[in-house]
């Protein structure tokens, strides 16, 4: 069973979502929460191990409650996903930056906000090709916290995995165009988290980006 928590300042969205949600069998609530600092109280309580954050909300925003909840070793295995009706470029990219695994619009439809939550309580990276686009479009053009010397611990072979995934391609498109086994492809993936420092797949996205690896329009 999938637990999930709720973070969001609207009654009405909470009781959806939970409604939507609860239709799948494999997928509870365990709890709700109306702003940032509660949610985050809530988060540190009851340990799920997805949590679905609004990013505008009183006493804090979400992506500041993201990096909290990202932050706190006691909560290494829970992954948010930020829903917002926002979908510009800066809080996309603020909110991938802040450690969450996947970012949702409001108007999600409900099979693909289960498949969504599913995805992530696998440890996989919610970034469609369209948010995929967005990030990276934003990572390139805007400041870059990591040189290329960023890479400089990466071997070519991880270089090559890194770039696939900043494309926004899932292990086995990864393994498929680069001529590896998908568990070989797994293992790059590990090790360029690893080295990178990385929490998860959105974060290498960004990193791929920030450090010119590739760029839009590359051909990828």
């Amino acid at each position: 069973m999938i637990r999930v928590a709720i973070v969001d300042d609207q009654h009405l969205v909470r009781a959806g979502l939970r409604a939507l949600l609860e239709r799948a069998e494999d997928i509870t609530v365990v709890g709700e929460a109306g702003d940032a600092e509660s949610g985050v109280a809530l988060v540190a309580r009851e340990r799920p191990e997805v949590v679905l954050m609004d990013i505008r909300m009183p006493g804090g925003d979400g992506i500041a409650a993201t990096r909290r909840i990202v932050g706190d070793p006691r909560l290494r295995e829970v992954q948010v996903v930020v829903l917002t009706t926002f979908d510009t470029d800066e809080h996309i990219l603020d909110a991938v930056r802040a450690g969450s695994a996947g970012f949702l619009l409001k108007d999600t439809g409900p099979e693909d906000l289960r498949e969504a939550v599913r995805i992530v309580a696998r440890g996989e990276a919610l970034l469609s090709p369209a948010v995929t686009r967005r990030v990276m479009r934003a990572a390139a053009l805007g400041p870059r916290p990591r040189t290329a010397e960023r890479l400089d611990v990466l071997t070519e072979r991880e270089r090559e995995v890194l770039a696939e995934v900043g494309a926004g391609r899932s292990n086995a498109e990864v393994a498929q165009r680069l001529f590896m086994s998908p568990a070989t492809a797994r293992t790059h993936v590990g090790r360029l988290l690893a080295k990178l420092e990385a929490r998860d797949r959105s974060q290498l996205v960004v990193i791929a980006y920030e450090t010119g690896l590739i760029t839009p329009g590359d051909g990828r």
